[in-house]
């Protein structure tokens, strides 16, 4: 809990401060018969790499708040943003019952351009809250509520210098940290991986994928951990600041029994940009169905809400002249 109260207060002291290093997102479901937590945490989703900050029509009208919504559905952003996301999950539990899981997941994104045609794009994930069900050797339902693991991922992606304004691309480590608060709401293992972002952004959509694998390094016990969390986006802008959305993430656990390796989910939903003052928020709401899911501890349907306000870019410029 320490460990993770210090990653908190660091990335809270960088978006303060200026710091630029420190990342669903990953969505966590809960294993009902072990002490661990199975993949992992919701990804957020960020704009378009560019090398400098986008030209925006007069702050107010509805162009603009649709190109800000544009920025904000894909994960390569030049925007700083602070999303917030609350998961309300139905998940299966023994005997064919229903429980729920929730979570709600910090996730500032913090670009940092560090030439002309690349940034970085610093993304933690971090759950504030975390709930799940769980079972006692008796068999008797009970809930553990505290905090969860953290994720980081870090994307080096070019900009529009490179690759022009459409195309989504980035490249870089992913980690997850043991900072759970109790060992029900976490998998107790350093972890490291790849990721990536392959995305394609038009006038009025976007779509792309967001893949991210993790292996386990160390940490307590003898299991190992291999996971996939894969992020698909599709996105329409009808305009005003509006979208309708699809931003689910399929899960993959590579040890895992068969029925119980996969979660795939498919969802709707929508969101708006408004300005609240000088400030501007999207708030969005989807619901995601789980077709495919395991058999136990396995997520079936999520509400999920997320409150994203966009905050002025705090390193501005470029860190690196060429």
């Amino acid at each position: 809990m320490k460990l993770h109260a210090r990653i908190l207060l660091a990335v809270v002291l960088a978006a303060v401060a200026g710091s630029a290093s420190c990342r669903e997102a990953l969505a966590q479901t809960s294993s009902l018969l072990s002490s661990n937590v199975s993949p992992a945490n919701e990804m957020a989703q960020g704009p378009p790499a560019t090398g400098t900050a986008p030209t925006l029509p007069p702050a107010d009208s509805g162009a603009s708040l649709t190109e800000i919504n544009k920025q904000l559905v894909n994960p390569v952003s030049t925007l700083w943003s602070l999303t917030f996301q609350q998961n309300n999950y139905g998940i299966t539990l023994p005997a064919g019952q229903v429980g729920h899981q929730d979570n709600l997941l910090f996730q500032p994104v913090m670009p940092v351009a560090l030439t002309n045609d690349w940034n970085l794009i610093n993304r933690p994930v971090i759950p504030l809250f975390n709930s799940v069900p769980t079972i006692d050797p008796l068999g008797n339902l009970g809930r553990t509520t505290g905090f969860g693991d953290t994720d980081l991922v870090e994307i080096l992606s070019p900009s529009t210098n490179l690759v022009g304004p459409n195309w989504l691309l980035g490249l870089g480590p992913t980690f997850i940290f043991p900072t759970a608060s109790n060992a029900k709401l976490g998998q107790g293992k350093w972890q490291i991986g790849p990721s990536g972002v392959l995305g394609y952004l038009g006038d009025k959509f976007a779509v792309g994928v967001f893949p991210q694998q993790w292996w386990s390094i160390g940490g307590y016990g003898s299991h190992n951990i291999s996971q996939l969390n894969t992020q698909y986006f599709g996105v329409y802008f009808p305009g005003d600041g509006w979208s309708i959305e699809m931003t689910p993430n399929i899960l993959v656990n590579w040890n895992a029994t068969s029925g119980n390796a996969v979660t795939y989910p498919v969802g709707a939903g929508v969101g708006k940009v408004v300005k609240l003052g000088p400030l501007p928020v999207k708030f969005a709401l989807e619901v995601q169905y789980m077709p495919v899911h395991p058999n136990l501890a396995g997520e079936k349907w999520n509400v999920q809400l997320k409150i994203s306000p966009v905050i002025p870019k705090l390193i501005k410029g470029v860190l690196f002249d060429e």
